[in-house]
């Protein structure tokens, strides 16, 4: 119980009809078990079970039966036969008008995004885009007033730092703020295959009344 696994197999995917998203980690100690054929499909066969099954939480899906055995006891056998700490350590799930999933990297990485309506192509990119600049939130309102009290706080000290008088740290600390929530929140950020516009400037392309409403990225590690 007290290893690391630290590898695994990531994989997302949605009901057929788009409206749920399940994102979940297969975890395994080495790479050399994460690349072997047999323990992908085993993951897989997890996955089907959890989008078959409706499955809301990992406690559920340990629970659901794959051929007659609960997936926990097929974990136990897998555990015995392979002899690497193996388990579901990641669950995510995403109820949505519309949801779309993107998996990265090899089953390393796996993203799901909920939207106001269908939008296939545009789900990927928002996606791709969540995979490879990992923002904290959809926007600025979706971050805690704990952690924006966090970043201004540690603004504040680093320009205090660097000698400028209380008053001026005050303001400076705020365009500080300005470019965290442009770093760090997805409508925000520069879209990663045009960086001349925003995300929230690409959506508006596709169509005006085309929102995300949520994501939920799951990596190994």
């Amino acid at each position: 119980s007290d290893r690391d696994a630290k590898e695994g197999v990531v994989l997302a995917k949605t009901t057929a009809d788009n409206k749920t998203g399940i994102a979940l980690c297969v975890s395994c100690e080495t790479d050399f078990v994460s690349k072997n054929a047999d323990f992908v499909a085993f993951a897989q066969s997890i996955m089907d079970a959890a989008i078959a099954n409706n499955v809301k939480s990992a406690d559920e899906l340990n629970n659901v039966a794959i051929n007659g055995q609960k997936i926990a006891d097929l974990v136990n056998d897998k555990l015995a036969s392979i002899g690497e700490k193996i388990g579901i350590s990641k669950f995510e799930r995403i109820d949505a008008e519309y949801v779309a999933s993107y998996i990265h990297g090899a089953n390393r990485m796996g993203v799901l995004v909920s939207m106001t309506k269908e939008a296939a192509d545009a789900g990927k990119d928002v996606a791709m885009q969540i995979a490879a600049m990992n923002p904290l939130a959809v926007d600025e309102t979706s971050i805690s007033q704990e952690t924006k009290d966090r970043e201004k706080a540690i603004a504040i000290e680093m320009i205090k730092a660097e000698g400028k008088p209380a008053e001026m740290a005050e303001k400076i600390a705020d365009g500080k703020m300005n470019k965290f929530f442009k770093d760090n929140t997805l409508m925000a950020q520069a879209f990663v295959k045009d960086n001349s516009k925003s995300v929230a400037d690409y959506l508006k392309s596709i169509d005006a009344e085309l929102k995300v409403t949520d994501f939920r990225r799951v990596a190994l590690g």
